[in-house]
């Protein structure tokens, strides 16, 4: 990866998922320590499901800003939920010590007859932590929230076509959206491709890669059927014919690498690893792509400019 004298760091981040028992909390707790040795820039955390999994991603949330160098993005989706409950949501982020917060519409749910909420679409969302911001000026010391979405390198399952979905990402931004996160994908041109289509629309917030280091058939499958995303043919074929995890976990990462190796040729601003909460993976990529060595290296370069 290479860079120029006047480049920012590129960034790094990860995600996490609240753990669904006790039995999980130990194993993401390890993932913790282990990533924040990285010095990401933050680590998002998940926020879907049931009132217990919702419950737990304010707790880890919460453990992370009191026990932890990380600086946490807390996702927020507005499916199922009212105005009122959404606002206090976000009073909420804010007086934990949020200062990022990934906007979302989240999943439909199964009943066709089922509450959709008030807000049928995150842009609605990303005006309400606007508004709702305005009002704690004096708690964030006059500064505002980082407000994240989420980009479709692939034609989302719902929208009629990738121009749609091109047209909605342009939609949050003129919302209040800082930067995007792109949902998963497996081949390089992908993101070129939404990059290019998005600067065409008027789309300027950076568009950040999400990539995963996949080391099983079983849980590519399962995130293609969660995403809509069809899975790449290669990879899951690598996967299956693999006869040991070691070389599962070398397939994964080499993949993951190719990605965001491409990604950063084309200018990405920096990659956004979701971990499964399985840290080796996410670590092995940065370590292929000398991401720290990079991101230190500009760091170093801005000091001894400071200096002179």
């Amino acid at each position: 990866m290479s860079i120029t004298p006047s480049a920012a760091p590129p960034s790094l981040s990860y995600e996490l998922y609240p753990p669904v028992n006790r039995d999980a909390t130990e194993g993401v707790f390890n993932s913790i320590e282990a990533l924040q040795a990285t010095n990401p820039d933050y680590v998002s955390v998940t926020y879907s499901g049931t009132h217990a999994r919702r419950r737990a991603s304010l707790e880890l949330i919460e453990h992370l800003i009191q026990n932890t160098r990380l600086r946490p993005l807390a996702h927020l989706t507005c499916v199922g939920e009212s105005r009122q409950s959404l606002e206090n949501l976000i009073r909420h982020f804010i007086s934990l010590g949020v200062r990022g917060v990934l906007a979302l519409r989240g999943d439909l749910p199964t009943d066709p007859d089922g509450w959709r909420g008030e807000f049928p679409f995150a842009r609605y969302l990303i005006e309400l932590i606007r508004e709702v911001e305005t009002e704690h000026s004096a708690a964030l010391a006059g500064g505002r929230l980082g407000v994240g979405v989420a980009a479709y390198p692939i034609r989302h399952p719902e929208s009629p076509s990738f121009e749609h979905d091109v047209e909605v990402l342009l939609a949050k931004e003129r919302s209040g959206a800082n930067y995007a996160i792109t949902q998963v994908y497996f081949r390089p041109e992908e993101y070129t491709n939404l990059v290019d289509s998005a600067r065409r629309a008027g789309v300027s917030i950076p568009i950040i890669p999400g990539v995963i280091p996949l080391n099983s058939l079983k849980r590519l499958n399962r995130l293609a059927s969660m995403t809509g995303v069809e899975p790449d043919p290669i990879l899951a074929h690598a996967l299956e014919s693999a006869s040991t995890d070691a070389e599962r976990h070398y397939i994964g990462v080499s993949a993951a690498v190719t990605l965001a190796r491409r990604a950063f040729d084309d200018g990405a601003p920096g990659v956004h690893l979701y971990t499964f909460n399985d840290h080796r993976g996410s670590l092995d990529v940065i370590e292929r792509l000398e991401l720290p060595r990079t991101r230190a290296q500009v760091v170093n370069s801005w000091a001894a400019r400071a200096a002179v």
